[in-house]
């Protein structure tokens, strides 16, 4: 009897570490490796320089003097270059009737690319449309999500937006703003789950966290395309969207600071995020409190790939996560260089990075994006090699940082002539942005 029973009882063993071995092994196996990616530069036609953007806002005739103030001077003081790209039919004056074939062919230069490049019909196709500047992270979370259960396997994610029908041609003044930011661009990104490919991955993803706030209200409009009381359509941002991206980051950070945190400052993070005692109640704090107070997320990440969405959105971000200049850097010259590019935005800052050799094996990139809806996502990937590839960047990366961010719109014109105004003198200094 005690014989049998031993047996058994390795039987136990050999049975439990085999299950276990299979369950390493499967975890092993649903790993997601980036393998490349590839920001796409558009062509040096549609490039968005200082006088023919101009030329666009003047061309509204939907326009009165208060409103071209505000345009200009967002321009000026928005932190957005004049290298940056925008469709053809924009520029060629077509922006309030862009053709089904003007859509197309800004979407061909980076997406539908299945029948181009002649894939197998075994192709699995999920289309994210809608997902606005956060899709590029949805779609990596599908892709998670499908090597769970597809093992060896490939899966390209491709992040554009199309802008040329969507160009705003009235003149409310919250929907006048994504023209003076949103331009084109987009990425592609390869991904694989395949163990013996691991060596020639560029990023592993350890984290995913997603943050979705559609069921509120006033955070689902804040930034949405409507039209306005005259018809024009455009996607129009209020003035809450700071403060609302702000919340669903809290929220998101709430459930990804454990994650990625040591146990130290899990320590202080649990400390200072849970409870704190007010008046014999306990009290719940938000996290940008939380930082305040002496959390800090450096302790867990080595860079923040934030989502390049304007010079107001960074520098809460900035402000609420305690980020120097050297942190958000690559943000804002991501959007100098290249505007807002919406899902594929997070690429050009990554690119930026990695063109300035900054990221070293097992470094940790959180990405934060933030996007309609109102949603807030976040992944942190861990570096597998040192990276050091000028990419879309090589033909202007040793200019970046320049010294200074403002567009040159002031210093060119100042003095601008147009039929519908007759002589006008924008006078910058005294200007005021509501």
């Amino acid at each position: 009897m005690e014989y049998l029973l031993k047996v058994l009882c390795i039987f136990s063993l050999l049975y439990s570490i085999l299950r276990l071995s299979k369950l390493v092994l499967k975890r092993r196996n649903q790993s997601c490796y980036m393998l490349a990616y590839e920001c796409f530069k558009p062509k040096e036609e549609t490039k968005l320089n200082t006088n023919a953007c101009a030329k666009i806002v003047l061309r509204n005739k939907n326009l009165g003097l208060d409103e071209f103030r505000f345009h200009l001077k967002t321009i000026v003081s928005s932190g957005i270059g004049e290298n940056t790209y925008c469709p053809k039919n924009v520029l060629e004056g077509r922006d309030a009737c862009a053709t089904l074939k003007d859509i197309y062919e800004e979407i061909d230069k980076s997406s539908r690319i299945i029948n181009r490049y002649k894939m197998r019909e075994d192709v699995k196709v999920f289309n994210l449309a809608g997902m606005g500047c956060s899709a590029s992270v949805v779609a990596i979370d599908l892709v998670q999500q499908l090597f769970k259960t597809h093992e060896n396997s490939l899966g390209i994610v491709v992040s554009t937006e199309e802008l040329g029908s969507h160009w705003y041609c009235g003149k409310d003044k919250r929907m006048m703003l994504p023209n003076c930011i949103f331009r084109s661009g987009g990425c592609s990104m390869l991904f694989t789950n395949k163990m013996e490919l691991r060596n020639k991955a560029i990023l592993k993803l350890k984290h995913m966290q997603r943050t979705q706030f559609g069921a509120d209200g006033e955070a689902y409009n804040c930034c949405i395309q409507v039209e306005d009381k005259e018809g024009f359509a455009g996607f129009r941002l209020t003035k809450r969207l700071v403060k609302i991206a702000a919340q669903a980051l809290t929220v998101n950070l709430h459930s990804m600071a454990p994650k990625i945190l040591p146990l130290w400052e899990l320590v202080r993070f649990f400390r200072f995020s849970v409870f704190f005692s007010h008046g014999g109640e306990m009290v719940k704090k938000p996290i940008f409190n939380v930082l305040g107070g002496g959390i800090n997320l450096k302790t867990g990440i080595e860079h923040f790939c934030v989502h390049p969405g304007g010079k107001a959105v960074l520098d809460e971000v900035g402000k609420g996560l305690r980020l120097n200049e050297y942190d958000l850097e690559p943000a804002k010259m991501a959007f100098h260089r290249w505007g807002n590019t919406s899902a594929g935005g997070l690429w050009y800052v990554l690119g930026y990075m990695e063109a300035k050799k900054r990221l070293k094996k097992g470094d940790r990139v959180l990405m934060i994006s933030l996007g309609a809806g109102f949603k807030c996502n976040t992944c942190v990937w861990e570096v597998m090699r040192d990276l050091s590839d000028a990419n879309v960047w090589k033909d202007c990366i040793d200019s970046y940082p320049p010294p200074s961010l403002n567009n040159p719109f002031k210093e060119k014109y100042e003095w601008i002539h147009d039929d519908y105004l007759g002589f006008v003198r924008f006078d910058f200094s005294r200007m005021k942005v509501d």
